[in-house]
């Protein structure tokens, strides 16, 4: 009895591993819709047939085939009592295509694999009690933490209408992101920028706030040349419309330009803007600024899933107290800047007793710099 119970653990566990390396290959695949899939969320699929792949394919969005049908139509004969690996919940609704559940039942998968359920909570369950229904066997929760990063702003969209909204910036090791108010300073490597443009590339949309404008006249570009399905959405808080009409932003602009204002949308100058190409977006006032909240919500109306927020130190700290960011990148190069230096965000010295703990941190290296990684919110579950 103890040499069956023996043998039996040693062939869970290398289910356990051979699911875990299938699910790895999955999310790979899944990674090159980054930018390709939105608004629809990632999803890779891999059919697996005497532990040979015989199908696999990823989502995009102007492909419209799901992953799973990419991976499934390759299989073809091949996918009868094969298993099917996922790292979203297939769905089982009629879309802008009909139902991945009914197609998996329908080409005789034995078992599927699913790396987590869908985070909409009006589907989510249904398709793997679909499938479970059919005489499917379905495994849930393989790698379900990586599958959650890879679709941290799909959930956080679909949940709230709300982007997901990343704080990134550069640093030195003091806490400075500038020599003085109004400067330009480089602090970190090309290697962190490299890293920096990358998550450009895979976000909806850049935020940043006047004074930034004012100071730097950035581009706020996706400089990778990767391909993506829509423009790279450059977003600017600016509450009394003092953006130069001459700034690179607004000499660049092709619709992909939005201004958040308290000003009218029909003033002299938002109609001059309007002209070059930039949309003007009356919000509400909070403390004569510019209503962030109220902000962000024009952004998700227009299907903007991420949001990466490259601003100064006033609008990073009225982000933080009105807690709207759920991710915090921050790139620390090995420097001391010194007093008189720029903060990386502006709070009252009272907000730390109230200050949330970053959870989930990470750290990476960058050549001679590192980022720190955490999250303010758990974006599947309320807050």
């Amino acid at each position: 009895m103890t040499d069956n119970l023996t043998d039996n653990s040693v062939e869970l566990a290398a289910v356990r591993l051979s699911d875990e390396s299938w699910m790895a290959r999955a999310l790979v695949l899944a990674h090159r819709g980054a930018a390709l899939a939105h608004p629809n969320p990632m999803v890779g699929a891999v059919v697996l047939k005497n532990e040979r792949v015989v199908g696999e394919g990823f989502h995009t969005y102007e492909d419209r085939k799901h992953a799973e049908i990419i991976a499934l139509e390759q299989a073809r004969a091949n996918a009868r009592r094969a298993t099917l690996y996922v790292n979203l919940e297939p769905c089982c609704h009629t879309g802008r295509t009909g139902p991945c559940t009914k197609a998996i039942i329908d080409a005789g998968i034995r078992r599927m694999v699913v790396a987590m359920r869908d985070p909409n909570p009006a589907v989510a369950g249904r398709g793997i009690r679909a499938l479970r229904a059919a005489g499917i066997a379905v495994t849930v929760g393989v790698r379900e933490d990586d599958a959650r990063h890879l679709n941290e702003a799909f959930a956080k969209w679909i949940r709230t209408k709300l982007p997901f909204v990343t704080l990134k910036t550069a640093l030195t090791l003091d806490g400075r992101i500038a020599a003085r108010t109004g400067s330009t300073t480089w602090i970190t490597s090309g290697a962190s920028r490299e890293e920096v443009q990358r998550m450009r590339h895979e976000a909806d949309a850049l935020l940043t706030g006047i004074g930034t404008v004012l100071a730097d006249d950035p581009r706020m570009t996706d400089r990778t040349a990767l391909p993506r399905r829509r423009p790279l959405v450059r977003a600017i808080v600016d509450s009394k419309l003092r953006i130069p009409l001459k700034s690179g932003i607004v000499k660049s602009a092709k619709s992909d330009v939005l201004i958040f204002t308290t000003q009218s949308a029909d003033s002299p100058k938002a109609r001059l803007l309007r002209k070059a190409g930039v949309e003007i977006v009356r919000v509400r006032s909070r403390g004569g600024h510019v209503d962030l909240r109220d902000a962000l919500r024009e952004i998700g109306k227009r299907e903007i899933l991420s949001l990466i927020l490259e601003a100064g130190s006033e609008l990073n700290g009225a982000m933080l107290q009105a807690d709207l960011v759920d991710k915090m990148v921050l790139f620390y190069a090995p420097k001391i800047m010194g007093d008189g230096a720029v903060p990386m965000a502006q709070l009252p010295s009272q907000w730390f007793k109230c200050s949330p703990a970053l959870s989930q941190l990470s750290f990476r290296r960058y050549g001679p710099d590192f980022a720190v990684q955490g999250y303010f919110h758990d974006v599947y579950r309320n807050h």
